[in-house]
Order: C-alpha cells, then sequence, then structure tokens
C-alpha cells in the first residue's frame, strides 16, 4: 500500500499562515518523477510574514520579479536560490496582495529514498537516510525541485502537498526563532520556527528552546 494518501485541496490554502505552518507538520511533500515518485514528511517550517517582517523576502511591500508569486493567489511555490547554488522551496500563504509564505526546511524522506540519494553527489552522500532532505537546499536537491516549479500550484502533480495514507502517532511539536535571519532585527527573534521535535531529519541538531 503507498505512503502517499490523497492531495491537499485548494481550501487547505485558505487559512492563517500560522495555521497552515503548524499544519504542514506531517504532510508529504510529494514529487512526481519519470521513475516513480518520491515523498517525504514534512518536519520543519517557518512562516514569514511580509510587508513588515524583516525576515521576509517580501519586506517592505513592493514586488519584485523574485518575489512576485508571493503577491499572487495562496498556494504556490515560491522557488529561491541562495548562495548561488540552492534551491529553496516556499508555500505561498494570505490573500493575494499579502505576501506571506512558509518555508520548507526538513523533510523525513518516505517514499523513493535511492532516487533522492541518486541526486546527491557521491562525496555529499549523508551516512544516514534520515539526513537526506534535513535542510531547505538539500530537500531541493534530493527531490529534484528547481526554479522551474516558481508559482506551480501546491495541490496539483508533479509536485505537491499530501496527507500521509495512514496518520503518523502522536508528536510533540517544538516552536522557537528562524534560523540564520540575524539580519532582521526585532523579527529574528519571533518565534515562527515550527519542527517535529526528536526527529532525526530536522536540519539542525540543537534546537532551540520552546
Amino acid at each position: 500500500m503507498s505512503a502517499i494518501g490523497r492531495p491537499v485541496d485548494s481550501a487547505f490554502f485558505l487559512q492563517d499562515t500560522e495555521s497552515i505552518a503548524r499544519q504542514l507538520l506531517g504532510l508529504l511533500l510529494v514529487r512526481d518523477a519519470a521513475d516513480g515518485p518520491m515523498a517525504g514528511r514534512i518536519v520543519e517550517c517557518e512562516m514569514y510574514q511580509g510587508p513588515d517582517d524583516r525576515g521576509a523576502h517580501s519586506f517592505g511591500g513592493k514586488p519584485t520579479a523574485r518575489t512576485q508569486v508571493m503577491f499572487g493567489s495562496p498556494g504556490r511555490a515560491y522557488v529561491y536560490l541562495i548562495y548561488g547554488m540552492y534551491e529553496c522551496l516556499n508555500v505561498v500563504t494570505a490573500p493575494a496582495g499579502v505576501p506571506h509564505a512558509i518555508l520548507i526546511r526538513a523533510l523525513e524522506p518516505i517514499v523513493g529514498i535511492e532516487q533522492m540519494r541518486a541526486h546527491i553527489p557521491a562525496r555529499k552522500h549523508p551516512e544516514s537516510d534520515a539526513r537526506i532532505a534535513a535542510g531547505p537546499g538539500k530537500l531541493c536537491r534530493a527531490l529534484d525541485i528547481t526554479r522551474s516549479f516558481y508559482g506551480h500550484p501546491l495541490d496539483q502533480p508533479p509536485l505537491y502537498l499530501a496527507y500521509p495514507a495512514v496518520p503518523w502517532p502522536p508528536y510533540e511539536m517544538g516552536v522557537g526563532p528562524r534560523i540564520n535571519i540575524d539580519y532582521a532585527g526585532e523579527a529574528a527573534a519571533y518565534p515562527w520556527r515550527f519542527w517535529v521535535k526528536g526527529n532525526a531529519s530536522v536540519s539542525v541538531r540543537e534546537r532551540p528552546r520552546t
């Protein structure tokens, strides 16, 4: 039996940004490919709420070529490049004109693990399968998510969010400051990062206090 259940529907994205962020934990991110699907359980994410959030790319409220999708309809993919080499995937939230998004930070690999490893250079193969997608750049590399998915609706193949076929056992949610946004002033301390406590695929080993 497949571990992948039904996709979310468009109504999922009509909730407020924090509700969506909390509910993303435990959902599957699915990437259909020619050689079969790949999927991972979302175990970490961060929310960004422009235009007032100094940590958000949409801070200030002026759309750019890079951030235009954040000002559009919710439920779209915002994919951008960091350090000139790593793509990162965000879920656009909030009504059109309100530039919010949620960065998917880490996945627990569930389906297509060997396919994921094939996308990773041999010298960078983690010892544990749990670490294949333990970071925003790593998960995009593992699932072959590129900027070609910019603006893609995340309730539709070939890249979409889905419920697990069988619900996960109960887990404890961690809540704390976002990572690597020291430039954001007081916004760096906002408790807008969410993760599954104790999960081996969370991006950082030492987790902020809850």
